[in-house]
């Protein structure tokens, strides 16, 4: 009981400095995203600025309000929550992976360490979608809806809340960045032995209703953003068979090779008997 404890508490005690480096990184990253948060609002509202521009609406400048005094603060909050995270993902994904790497064989951790990789980088493939294409589609179609007042006629002009065009752009980034995980985590999936190429390809029909089901749950009520979220959903599941199908032709490989040792091996066993 005494030998097995000394190997937990040095782990505890590891995980605790893991830990410390990855809230550390984020504390800074967040106050150096609170520093700038206004700017970075700013240029999240370059989309909904060239909304503005292709609707020719005539607006001399982009206004946003809020109607409590406190929300725009809590609105710089958040934004320096959602940087401090993207910027301190390295470092807590790096010290995620020193934690494990020492419990896993060589050959795993050569298997691992690229999907450490990847998973930054397609998030921010999925953010880049969100902000150049989605957003501002998303926006033109909102804003065509303004009316411009005239005798007997209204005037129905959109003035967007801080708060609540920060949450929209917050979602989709978030909705973009989890689904082009896909080709991660069914790769992962493939290399465990769990999915197979010919089980993805039967579930074809089944992905494509689940791709327009959570767009339709994880976007806006518009046509525009529920179609730019499946469409990406549904090519990310095809990239995903073939990234399966390229894992399971290496295990195959490597099980051949695995067998024509064993026959070689066999062979000169009987030749020296």
């Amino acid at each position: 009981m005494e030998a097995s404890a000394a190997p937990l508490m040095s782990h505890l005690i590891e995980l605790r400095g893991r830990l410390m480096w990855s809230v550390g990184a984020f504390f800074i990253a967040f106050i150096l995203c609170y520093a700038v948060s206004a700017q970075i609002f700013n240029l999240l509202v370059i989309p909904f600025q060239w909304a503005v521009d292709w609707l020719e609406l005539g607006h001399d400048e982009v206004r946003f309000i809020y109607t409590a005094p406190q929300e725009f603060f809590f609105t710089r909050i958040k934004i320096a929550a959602f940087g401090g995270l993207v910027l301190a993902f390295p470092v807590i994904s790096g010290q995620l992976y020193a934690f494990i790497a020492p419990g896993l064989y060589r050959n795993e951790r050569q298997a691992f360490f690229p999907y450490l990789i990847a998973t930054p980088i397609l998030f921010l493939l999925g953010a880049a979608l969100v902000y150049f294409m989605v957003i501002p589609m998303a926006m033109w179609f909102f804003l065509s809806m303004e009316q411009t007042g005239g005798e007997g006629i209204a005037t129905i002009q959109h003035l967007p809340k801080v708060s609540e065009y920060l949450s929209l752009i917050m979602t989709l980034i978030f909705a973009f960045g989890l689904v082009f995980q896909l080709p991660v985590a069914i790769t992962l999936l493939a290399r465990a032995g769990i999915v197979s190429t010919e089980g993805l390809a039967d579930k074809r029909k089944y992905a494509i209703v689940f791709a327009f089901v959570a767009a339709a749950i994880l976007t806006p009520p518009d046509p525009l953003t529920q179609i730019g979220l499946a469409l990406p959903t549904i090519l990310l599941y095809e990239v995903s068979i073939l990234s399966a199908r390229y894992i399971e032709k290496q295990r195959k490989q490597r099980e051949q090779a695995a067998d024509g040792e064993g026959e070689s091996e066999d062979d000169d066993e009987s030749k020296s008997s």
